[in-house]
């Protein structure tokens, strides 16, 4: 139930559509609901704006779909993330308009009720092309939550006139994810250009002494440009969620 229902439904209340008793009894079925593996928080959505989004990995298929079904029956539709192959075959055949992005490790179930816009738009931008699972992550997770996303791929600093020749795409942008390994040097150098925020988010990839993401991580906690915020290694969903609640700010 997203703050939009409850609103709707209050306004029903007050001018005599649904009496008080129906009111109850649809704010009864949340906060949460408890399965034998589970307690899904279905007041997420109210709290939020959007339903609680549910990590795939270490979940067997049959948890991931039960889950899948108590959120789509409760808010229309669900996110998963981390995804196994054998789940998302799962999810496709038991939910027929899924939308399984292999490369992310995502499947997303549209809702009825499509979230709030975000103002702007959220700029993604890779280093490399080893770098796009982690951005296609963040890519899902943001359009999922209503925002509209624009991606510019393989710019790292090893080509820097790759990115300058498309400085105005960044100047546009409301919010920037930046999604680097190897030195992780992206973040620091699209922060020097713009004056919106910039997510960066650190990926594993990289040879040996990139420690499966460490480094790329300690370069970007010591970025000397302002307005860089850091997220963990591969978080692309907690770059998305970030950016999306600055762009509905």
């Amino acid at each position: 139930m997203t703050r939009e229902r409850v609103r709707d439904l209050l306004a029903r209340v007050a001018d005599g559509r649904t009496s008080p008793e129906g009111a109850l009894d649809d704010l009864a079925k949340e906060p949460f609901e408890t399965l034998d593996f589970a307690t899904i928080d279905h007041h997420r959505a109210l709290r939020q704006g959007f339903p609680e989004v549910i990590y795939g990995a270490g979940k067997t298929p049959e948890h991931v779909v039960g889950i899948a079904e108590r959120i789509a029956e409760r808010h229309g539709g669900f996110l998963v993330t981390r995804v196994s192959g054998e789940a998302s075959a799962a999810l496709a055949k038991r939910f027929h308009a899924v939308e399984v992005n292999a490369v992310a490790r995502t499947a997303l179930l549209r809702g009825t009720d499509a979230p709030p816009a975000g103002r702007g738009t959220v700029q993604i931008v890779t280093a490399g092309t080893s770098d796009i699972p982690v951005a296609e992550e963040a890519a899902v997770t943001a359009d999922a939550l209503g925002n509209r996303i624009a991606r510019m791929t393989d710019v790292g600093v090893a080509g820097i006139h790759r990115l300058l020749a498309r400085k105005d795409e960044l100047m546009d942008a409301a919010v920037i994810i930046v999604v680097a390994g190897m030195d992780g040097a992206l973040a620091s150098v699209v922060g020097g250009l713009v004056r919106v925020p910039v997510i960066a988010v650190p990926t594993s990839v990289g040879y040996g002494a990139a420690f499966g993401g460490l480094a790329p991580l300690l370069t970007m906690l010591n970025s000397c440009a302002a307005g860089v915020t850091v997220v963990n290694i591969d978080n692309g969903f907690g770059a998305a969620m970030a950016a999306s609640r600055i762009n509905h700010s």
